[in-house]
């Protein structure tokens, strides 16, 4: 599993609580987060050096679990690098099936989104949801503010900022957490909305549990020796702290070189 940092130890963690019987291997680029804000091109250009990192240590199946990465680099990463160099394994966003997750609910006319404003202008969750729910109007809104408030401990002063976003998303039918840390704040949106609020973290696992039963040719490559490895491109005692908050266990960050 991949993210520009480590937010994306959320997803994990449900992922590894929904399948532990595999192996798993979590990369964050925390040498270089954030990934919001910078081109097209040169976040491909970082995603596709974590899949060969990735993909040389043994991963068959690759999560991109960043919505900035999934929706600006999934794409090319299935249709140009994955061709091109490991045509057998696959790469999955967070994206996709948030959007599936939407669909699943029945008719919703308007589907609010909460993101950074990356994945925002990228224009992922509109494109999604449009194949999935052809017939609901989307309404984004970029919450910058959330993720350095979530990250720096900074949840006790969340509540008027979150009054605010959320204020242009009172009349939508559902909302969308769609930035791995917003599964931190998933209780607090939802005391605010009369609404359904759709978490990542509640919907990747499953999704990923269905495409395995799906794919028995991906899942029967899939090692099961109960090994957990955490790496990062850089390495700070904030950062390990952080990450054991977010996985509300001790585990250990190592540092690597990925380029």
């Amino acid at each position: 599993m991949f993210d520009s940092g480590l937010g994306g130890l959320s997803i994990a963690q449900a992922i590894i609580e929904r399948l532990p019987q595999y192996d798993y291997l979590y990369l964050g680029d925390t040498k270089r987060v954030p990934y919001g804000g910078r081109s097209q091109e040169t976040i491909h250009e970082f995603v596709s050096e974590a899949l060969s990192y990735l993909f040389s240590s043994g991963c068959e199946l690759i999560i991109l679990a960043c919505n900035t990465a999934s929706a600006e680099s999934l794409r090319k990463s299935q249709q140009e690098y994955l061709p091109a160099n490991f045509p057998e394994r696959r790469v999955l966003g967070v994206i996709i099936p948030t959007a599936e997750a939407v669909s699943a609910l029945g008719e919703v006319p308007k589907v609010g989104v909460m993101a950074t404003a990356s994945a925002i202008e990228s224009g992922a969750f509109e494109r999604e949801l449009a194949r999935n729910c052809p017939r609901s109007m989307v309404v984004p809104r970029a919450t910058p503010l959330l993720v350095p408030l979530i990250e720096h401990d900074g949840l006790k002063y969340i509540g008027p900022v979150l009054d605010d976003y959320l204020e242009a998303l009172q009349d939508v039918d559902a909302v969308i957490l769609g930035c791995t840390h917003y599964s931190l704040i998933k209780q607090e949106v939802r005391a605010r909305v009369s609404c359904p609020v759709i978490s990542q973290d509640e919907v990747v696992p499953e999704k990923l549990a269905n495409y395995l039963f799906r794919h028995p040719e991906i899942e029967s490559r899939l090692s099961r020796s109960g090994d957990r490895r955490y790496e990062v491109t850089d390495l700070t005692s904030g950062a390990q702290a952080w990450a054991n908050r977010l996985t509300q266990e001790p585990i250990r960050l190592d540092r690597v070189m990925i380029s």
